[in-house]
């Protein structure tokens, strides 16, 4: 079992950053598959980015290509998710994942199998 938690949500306003970490604990190796997706009330779970075990390949989404950052401390199993330039349109619950013995970048929900609760973040327009 992977115990996935996040921290770093909070309010912003449009233009601004914000930096975003995630935890994963409960498993003595570091080849974890990690990512960032972000949901909003009435959508669905859309993936934002994600980063392989070794932190050489990253994927973003087209929607913050440019603007967010993904990065990761192999030695202690976290994650950060570096976000600039902020828009409104960027207010979501954003969830960090993990895949336990992938080497791969994945951007898709089931590929994942630990999830963290959720964090908030809100862009003021």
């Amino acid at each position: 079992q992977v115990e996935v938690i996040e921290s770093g949500g909070g309010l912003v306003e449009a233009g601004g950053s914000m930096t975003l970490s995630c935890t994963a604990s409960g498993r003595t190796s570091s080849d974890y598959g990690m990512g960032w997706f972000r949901q909003v009330p009435g959508k669905e779970r859309e993936f934002v980015a994600a980063i392989n075990w070794s932190g050489v390949s990253t994927h973003y989404a087209d929607s913050v290509k440019g603007r967010f950052t993904i990065s990761r401390d192999g030695a202690k199993n976290t994650v950060s998710l570096r976000m600039d330039s902020l828009k409104f349109e960027d207010t979501a619950v954003y969830y960090c994942a993990v895949s336990p013995g992938s080497y791969a970048v994945m951007n898709e929900e089931y590929e994942y199998d630990f999830w963290g609760r959720g964090t908030q973040v809100t862009v003021s327009s």
